[in-house]
């Protein structure tokens, strides 16, 4: 099974993304903000990052992503670079605007929409891992 970290500053998603998880079999931590996230992927290594759009500011996750996907080989964060991004967002729900994965300006693997469907979410996770 997979080591994940949720970077999500709402502790209710947070939770109900662990139970689903760890009922699974994966090994969960959580950051409530970008910063404890930047920092929770350098001790804890996961295999997946589950991560919010909107935190400290309604672009941080989109920030965090782009800061880990640096294609700048002195980055910092260079060697976390090809850990699999899966963004939750709420925005496909309120606006007419979806989301999908991009290289250059959404470097993610999969976006998952708020709230989130244990089943699907799990249907994502085993995909990128059998990738």
């Amino acid at each position: 099974m997979a080591k994940i970290l949720i970077i999500d500053d709402d502790p209710d998603m947070v939770l109900a993304a662990r139970l689903c998880l760890e009922n699974a079999g994966h090994e969960v931590y959580e950051a409530a903000s970008s910063r404890e996230g930047l920092s929770s992927i350098e001790q804890v290594r996961p295999d997946i990052i589950i991560l919010d759009v909107m935190m400290d500011t309604t672009t941080s996750g989109f920030q965090l992503a782009l800061t880990l996907r640096s294609p700048d080989p002195n980055s910092p964060y260079a060697e976390y670079a090809n850990i699999p991004i899966i963004m939750l967002t709420a925005i496909h729900t309120t606006s007419p605007v979806k989301l999908s994965p991009d290289s250059d300006y959404l470097p993610v693997d999969a976006f998952i929409d708020k709230p989130i469907d244990p089943t699907a979410l799990l249907k994502q996770i085993e995909e990128i891992l059998a990738k």
